[in-house]
C-alpha cells in the first residue's frame, strides 16, 4: 500500500497571498502530495513585527484562500499550541497524528538559508523530506551553503527528468525545486493596505474583503 504523502507548509501568512497559493499548488502537483497542511504560526520565532494580525485572523484568511482546494488543509496546530512555533515540536505532533505518512516540509530558499538557526535543526532534517523552493531575488543553489557539505549527498535538484519515486528512498532528501514564483511579499501588501491602496490581484477576493471588514493592517 502506497504511503500517504503529506506536505507541511508553515508561515506567518500575514496575510496569505497569491504567491503562497501558486507556489504550494506547483509543489503539490510536482510531488503528487495527497494533501498539504497549511500552518499559520502562533508567535514566529524569527519575526517580531508589530503589525502581525491576530492568529485567529491569519488562520481564517488561510481558510478563505484555500476554500477552493480540498487538498489543502488549514491547520491550527501551532496556533492552538500558543507558544513559539518551533518546527521540531510541530513535526513531532504531526508524526503522532499521521504515523504512516511520508512528510514533506515545504519552504522557500530564503527560509532554508536560516535553517542552522532553527531549534534542533539536525533532528528536523532526520525526520522528513524537505522541498526547498525558489524565490525571486535568491539563487536556489545557495541552499547548499548553510549546511556545509554535510548533507550534499541528500540534496536533489528536481528536473523534469527526475524520477521522484526513486529519489524518495531513504535517507530523507532535500529537494531543490525551481518554480515560476510570483514576486510578492506580505509586507508589501500590508504597506498598501495602510496607504489605502488596492490589493486586488495580490490576494484572493475573500481575503481582500476580510482585511477590509476587519480593518487589518490599517
Amino acid at each position: 500500500m502506497k504511503k500517504e504523502r503529506i506536505g507541511i507548509f508553515g508561515g506567518t501568512f500575514n496575510p496569505i497571498h497569491n504567491g503562497h497559493v501558486k507556489a504550494v499548488l506547483e509543489v503539490q502537483k510536482t510531488f503528487f502530495l495527497d494533501k498539504v497542511l497549511m500552518i499559520p504560526s502562533y508567535i514566529p520565532p524569527h519575526k517580531g513585527a508589530p503589525d502581525v494580525a491576530p492568529p485567529s485572523d491569519r488562520l481564517q484568511m488561510v481558510k478563505l484562500a484555500m476554500a477552493s482546494y480540498p487538498q489543502f488543509v488549514p491547520s491550527p496546530i501551532e496556533i492552538e499550541a500558543k507558544g513559539k512555533s518551533y518546527s521540531i515540536l510541530t513535526l513531532a505532533k504531526l508524526k503522532q497524528q499521521f504515523p504512516d505518512a511520508a512528510m514533506f516540509f515545504i519552504l522557500g530558499v530564503d527560509a532554508f538559508l536560516e535553517i542552522d538557526t532553527w531549534r534542533e535543526y539536525k533532528k528536523v532534517l532526520e525526520q522528513c523530506h524537505f522541498i526547498v523552493i525558489s524565490r525571486p531575488g535568491y539563487d536556489l543553489n545557495e541552499a547548499k551553503k548553510p549546511l556545509g557539505g554535510n548533507y550534499a549527498e541528500r540534496m536533489v535538484q528536481v528536473l523534469e527528468t527526475t524520477k521522484l519515486d526513486k529519489a524518495m528512498l531513504h535517507p530523507y532528501k532535500i529537494f531543490l525545486l525551481s518554480i515560476d514564483a510570483l514576486d510578492m511579499a506580505s509586507k508589501d501588501i500590508r504597506k498598501k493596505v495602510k496607504m489605502g491602496k488596492s490589493i486586488a490581484g495580490l490576494v484572493v477576493e475573500p481575503v481582500e474583503e476580510y482585511i477590509q471588514i476587519n480593518k487589518l493592517y490599517q
